[in-house]
């Protein structure tokens, strides 16, 4: 391992046991109640529109009624292979344009920077959606187009539902289930169950 390796893993020691240390107060700091989630999307941010502009560009002439679905694509390939996946060891909230910038998030930043992309291209409808059982969190992201569902989960994909219900199912949300769900954009939050 060379030198600047070295100290690059001494100071990343470091910065976790001050992390770790006041892992409370940070995490009490950057508490968001779930009705607050809204604030987090935002697809108005410059580098937000930045990317969704590159992701348009790729079409001829972008059209949202003709190219919506393949931009969908485009914005979850690029989240997938441009935003590394990490965990951090508190409860830490990012911002879309920070997810962007450090080029690093959680799923739940993943999923938030894809529904503020997903709405800069021009579907309002974008919802980021979560399920909560005792063993498990379920993430999506869903648009309505053209009377049906696209949703993408970031660790399993694109999927194409009926209806909102099947979408539900799929995510282990039923009225008898065990888990409770709720979803948000920037407009708007509500639970789901």
């Amino acid at each position: 391992m060379d030198e600047s390796s070295e100290i690059l893993k001494k100071y990343n020691s470091l910065y976790l046991e001050i992390i770790m240390k006041y892992k409370e107060y940070i995490e009490e700091q950057e508490n968001l109640y779930v009705a607050e989630l809204p604030k987090l999307v935002t697809p108005e941010d410059g580098s937000v529109k930045a990317i969704a502009g590159s992701i348009a560009s790729k079409f001829q002439e972008y059209d949202y009624e003709e190219n919506f679905p393949d931009a969908a694509q485009l914005a979850y390939e690029y989240v997938r292979d441009s935003i590394a996946g990490v965990t951090l060891p508190i409860q830490f909230w990012l911002r879309p344009s920070q997810t962007i910038s450090y080029g690093a998030g959680d799923i739940f930043d993943k999923s938030v920077l894809l529904c503020s992309l997903l709405i800069a291209l021009g579907n309002p409808s974008t919802k980021v959606i979560i399920a909560v059982s005792d063993s498990r969190r379920s993430f999506a992201v869903y648009s309505e187009f053209g009377g049906k569902i696209i949703a993408i989960d970031m660790e399993k994909g694109i999927n194409r539902y009926d209806t909102k219900e099947i979408l539900l199912k799929s995510l282990g949300i039923s009225e008898e289930g065990e888990a409770t769900a709720y979803e948000f954009n920037d407009r708007m939050y509500i639970d789901v169950l």
